[in-house]
């Protein structure tokens, strides 16, 4: 039975499924959820919408099939090699959070100080991780490149998530004064659950 439904996918994978169904289905997705919560073209404008964001999801979408892109320009390539990255780094949070929720822990830094880091990490991981699909950065400079290796990658992210955790835990109950002080005392509070 595993068989058929490997062969089906084998066949969906031939018409087209990752080159062009997956990619016209998430820009267009995208798009059309920023313009209905915008508001860009009225409130209330569904049919707008939906023709403005087909529109700009077959414009990205066309030129790859047509094999119009220039060379290491190609959107759908971007996308097809950044979305596991970015996959592993959501899974990996949402990990992280099961584990916290676990331990007693409560997002409770949800809308403080915290909130920020968190969006300013998030934005250069994605960065990081579609300038490399798209070839911004071919390597990295010659003191980093054991990074490029995905065991070392792997091995930093959990040593790190486990320190951070053991470090949060453990620390003392002494409240820190100042603004980066602060940060992290609101960090080992959320792990402690406190408010």
């Amino acid at each position: 039975m595993a068989r058929y439904f490997v062969d089906a996918l084998r066949d969906v994978e031939l018409w087209g499924l990752s080159d062009v169904l997956l990619p016209f289905l998430l820009i267009f997705t995208i798009m059309f959820a920023i313009l209905q919560k915008a508001g860009i073209l009225g409130k209330d404008k569904r049919n707008w919408n939906t023709i403005v964001a087909l529109v700009i999801a077959l414009t990205v979408v066309i030129p790859h099939i047509m094999g119009t892109y220039p060379a290491n320009a190609d959107i759908v390539n971007m996308i097809n090699k950044a979305l596991p990255n970015v996959s592993i780094v959501i899974v990996a949070i949402v990990m992280f959070l099961i584990l916290i929720g676990l331990l007693g822990g409560e997002a409770s830094w949800m809308g403080g100080s915290l909130s920020g880091w968190i969006a300013v990490i998030s934005a250069v991981l994605i960065l990081v991780i579609f300038g490399k699909a798209a070839n911004w950065f071919i390597t990295w400079p010659h003191w980093l490149w054991w990074l490029d290796d995905s065991q070392t990658q792997a091995l930093i992210i959990v040593i790190l998530v486990f320190g951070i955790i053991i470090w949060f835990v453990t620390k003392g109950e002494k409240k820190a004064t100042g603004t980066g002080r602060k940060i992290f005392s609101d960090i080992g509070d959320w792990f402690k659950g406190k408010s």
